[in-house]
């Protein structure tokens, strides 16, 4: 084929074909490595507790033959339900709660040092030990389960938040300055974009305390959630069932932090884009 001559239809038809079969190699081979260790660990756990005879620690047949009659039916709208009801929106509450203090902490100096002793103060309290004050306050009812999951979750998402307001870029910031961008648009445009990362990374870790403690406050005063159900399994000896709980919680776990990432590319898709440019280089 001569240099001015067009690629022909077959040419672009076998290119195409190629990056194709490239790509699906690709998504294959991450989807592999993902699913690998899981399976290995659950083959072991299978063959290894297949001949065991103790009533604490049953095979994992009888777990998995267990685990459909108790959570698909009744309790799941009983109970797996309320308490992702409950997770969510203690999640989300945190969210925006540290989001917000984030910024207006991060952008201000004499704030932050006036808030700093007090923020130290609250962070250092475990979140478990609220449990018994929040019940005096707030009572056993869903309010008391969703500050549980507030306390803990808020202080990964706003510590985060600060240390990426306060990391923006000073060229960025002159530059807006420069072309006297302020207000909402500085603050949507500049200051939540560049911290946004670190945003990201705080509300990932917030995920996961949210999950510890939603079973937790489940586990005080209370007539249904996982982890009153759990606790219910235990005490009445139920203990397949109880262990098919354990591994409800695992899935549930592995389920948000997948639908976490999918929200993660989308919302830092530039920033992805950003760094995978920089290695290239």
């Amino acid at each position: 084929m001569n240099a001015g001559t067009a690629p022909t239809a077959g040419t672009t038809g076998a290119n195409g074909t190629a990056w194709t079969a490239g790509a699906t190699a690709t998504v294959l081979r991450r989807i592999a490595m993902v699913v690998a260790l899981p399976a290995a660990l659950l083959a072991a756990w299978w063959f290894a507790s297949q001949d065991s005879r103790d009533f604490y620690r049953p095979p994992l047949s009888r777990i998995v033959e267990a685990f459909g009659p108790t959570w698909i039916g009744p309790r799941l709208v009983d109970d797996v339900l309320p308490s992702l009801a409950r997770l969510g929106l203690g999640y989300l509450t945190a969210l925006v709660i540290g989001v917000t203090l984030g910024v207006a902490i991060g952008r201000g100096t004499r704030l932050r040092a006036v808030l700093e002793p007090v923020l130290e103060f609250l962070r250092a309290v475990p979140p478990p030990v609220l449990v018994p004050i929040l019940i005096l306050v707030a009572g056993i009812g869903n309010t008391m389960k969703v500050l549980v999951i507030v306390s803990g979750c808020v202080w990964p998402i706003l510590l985060n938040t600060v240390e990426g307001v306060r990391g923006v870029d000073e060229v960025l910031t002159d530059t807006c300055r420069s072309y006297r961008i302020t207000g909402r648009r500085r603050l949507w445009h500049l200051v939540l974009r560049s911290a946004s990362p670190q945003i990201v990374t705080g509300a990932r870790q917030a995920l996961s305390l949210g999950i510890i403690l939603m079973v937790i406050s489940e586990m005080f005063a209370a007539s249904s959630g996982l982890g009153f159900t759990i606790v219910q399994f235990q005490r009445s000896f139920a203990i397949p069932e109880m262990w098919s709980g354990v591994l409800l919680l695992g899935l549930l776990g592995v389920t948000l932090s997948l639908l976490f990432r999918l929200v993660e590319n989308r919302v830092l898709g530039w920033y992805h884009g950003v760094r995978a440019v920089q290695r290239e280089r």
